[in-house]
């Protein structure tokens, strides 16, 4: 054994050769990495000075060892909102692997999951993945996360929901208003949404709730994370009511590993740290200060937080082992119970053209099925014609929504197939709106698995779509109650009188090969049940992995682990009300003053 003295040098020594080493290794790869790299730093640095956004900096700036109070991992719907809050009594750190969204595309109203995933390029804000089940899908990287994606529809959870996750009302209530006041809206319905309203109505989705955040059964208008300029506001917003001298955000800053070691006098392992690599491949040391109190908080979502606990030795014995990962934890449900509610679209042409709407208008069916509507020029007119040709919007080939095909058809070559007709088709074809209907719940789950060990990669996901027959006839029961909106009077407007009328304004037989369309065509004739399973996507509602019980305590301390917890939606047995957002984002505060309140609460006296 070393002498004290030696003992202190040979570690002064290995912290300078690592500085000195890490120093020549960014300097070769930033060779290597070119302009564009710098250009797109100089870009981000440039809108952070705009939004005085002075605490988030680029991973490659990070020190190689620090220390805070509170580690946070995942800068997206949950984790904005949580770091923001814990920031106003202790020093927390943000690490998120995506980038910066102010100044982008994807805050205006056009943007949304569809350009992301038609955009392959490393710096898209979303990272697209196929589960096991074959349906393409979407993982945001970006600083806010999904709500910089999405179709910006915001409703709270029931007050059942609310009841069975043990939450405080009062608190809840308080959290959802907080959310509310930063980025909340009316929207301003337009004609098509109307119509889609009245004919909800019509079709015995009632009552008519008008407008309300509240989840209650019937009809109603929701709030919106657009403002009336129609520029989106996203989960970094909350970071503007942080305290700036306490946060701390690193961008592209990918964590691969939670650090642990066992307390002297117990058996069970604390996490004291994280490790995280920047873009240039440079890894970093965060350490918790005063271990006791602080912790590592994981909001990295559905797919990242499993994937993360499993890569650091949390989960299932066998499984981790089988990837050369040592079980520090054997806890055998994390990744289980991870579902996606299914969705089902169907596209009604329109003889007249059709403004542009996101989710604005939601029928709350009785028997657990929630009708929506997307509508206009997205689905026809490329958002983006300077950068890529004719996308077609969020339920097209070109994002792998090639519902007319069963998911295991929906191949690369099937999809450049469709995309190249498209292309070639009348636009008078693209007028018109997509009517959708998501389940309840969903029964149906599937799993998370390691697919490798680079943290870089998405995991395997499996999501079982439809495997419970209850989830099944809810869907046709939706598509039926599609059926009787588009026969109503309300939406007579925005249809053809009939075949005859829209086989003469656009080839509909070609347009039915790559959408579902309503009416359906004579020869289609599958049984609904069929139909559903056929025509399956997602709407990025995918939830669980790191259950309540199982996994995580109902304070959301991880079962067996000290010093760790998760705060995302991988926690949900259910996907909330009819649209997530909302839910996760009040998770997010609500667990922050949660924990502030305990790291407050004075300690016992010797």
């Amino acid at each position: 054994m070393a002498a004290p003295g030696l003992r202190g040098s040979s570690v002064a020594l290995l912290l300078a050769a690592t500085v000195l080493g890490s120093f020549y290794l960014r300097l070769a790869v930033s060779q290597q990495q070119g302009q564009g790299e710098e250009a797109a730093g100089e870009e981000e640095e440039a809108q952070r000075q705009r939004y005085n956004f002075r605490f988030v900096r680029h991973a490659r700036d990070a020190p190689l060892v620090s220390h805070y109070n509170y580690i946070v991992v995942g800068g997206g719907t949950a984790g904005c909102p949580l770091a923001a809050t814990l920031s106003e009594r202790s020093r927390v750190l943000l690490l998120e692997r995506g980038g910066y969204p102010y100044g982008n595309r994807n805050v205006s109203s056009e943007y949304h999951f569809a350009d992301a995933l038609a955009d392959t390029s490393p710096r898209s804000p979303a990272q697209r993945f196929v589960s096991e089940d074959g349906v393409v899908n979407a993982r945001a990287r970006v600083l806010g996360g999904g709500s910089c994606l999405n179709a910006g529809f915001y409703t709270r959870a029931s007050s059942e929901y609310v009841r069975a996750a043990g939450w405080d009302a009062r608190l809840v209530n308080a959290s959802y208003r907080w959310v509310e006041r930063e980025l909340v809206f009316r929207p301003e319905v337009p004609r098509w949404q109307g119509a889609l309203r009245e004919g909800l109505l019509q079709a015995g989705v009632t009552p008519d709730n008008g407008y309300t955040v509240d989840h209650v059964p019937g009809t109603k208008i929701g709030g919106t994370i657009f403002d009336s300029a129609g520029r989106r506001h996203t989960a970094a917003d909350f970071l503007r009511s942080a305290n700036p001298r306490r946060l701390t955000v690193f961008l592209h800053a990918t964590v691969s590993q939670i650090l642990f070691r066992r307390r002297e006098g117990s058996a069970s392992p604390v996490a004291y740290g994280v490790v995280f690599t920047d873009t240039m491949g440079v890894q970093h040391r965060v350490y918790l200060r005063g271990v006791g109190r602080s912790e590592v908080i994981l909001a990295a979502g559905t797919l990242g937080s499993p994937q993360l606990l499993m890569l650091s030795g949390v989960g299932p014995r066998a499984h981790l082992e089988k990837h050369g990962v040592r079980a520090v934890v054997d806890r055998p449900m994390v990744g289980q119970g991870v579902a996606d509610n299914p969705m089902n679209s169907v596209f009604v042409p329109s003889p007249v053209p059709v403004a542009l709407s996101l989710v604005q208008v939601v029928g709350v069916t009785r028997f657990g099925s929630f009708i929506e509507g997307v509508s206009g020029s997205q689905f026809g007119i490329p958002l983006h014609s300077r950068r890529r040709a004719h996308s077609f919007g969020m339920f097209s080939p070109m994002t792998g929504q090639l519902g007319t095909l069963p998911p295991r058809e929906r191949t690369a070559g099937a999809m450049r197939r469709a995309a190249e007709v498209m292309q070639g088709l009348d636009r008078r074809a693209f007028r018109g709106g997509f009517i959708l209907e998501k389940i309840l719940g969903p029964l149906s789950t599937g799993h998370v698995e390691l697919r490798s060990t680079d943290p870089h990669a998405n995991p395997a996901v499996t999501f079982n779509y439809f495997r419970d027959p209850r989830d099944v006839e809810r869907c046709v029961r939706g598509i039926q109650t599609i059926e009787r909106v588009v026969r109503s009077r309300a939406f007579s407007r925005f249809t053809y009188a009939n075949a005859t009328a829209m086989d003469a304004a656009f080839d509909r037989a070609a347009l039915a090969k790559f959408l579902n369309l309503l009416p359906r065509h004579p020869r289609d004739t599958r049984p609904l049940q069929q139909y559903c399973r056929d025509t399956v996507m997602t709407i990025w509602h995918y939830h669980g992995g790191c259950h309540v019980g199982p996994v995580v305590d109902p304070d959301y301390r991880v079962i067996g682990v000290a010093g760790l917890r998760v705060v995302d939606s991988s926690t949900f047995k259910y996907s909330p009300g009819t649209n997530p957002q909302a839910t996760v984002m009040m998770l997010g505060r609500y667990m922050g003053l949660k924990i502030q309140e305990e790291g407050w609460r004075p300690g016992p006296r010797n």
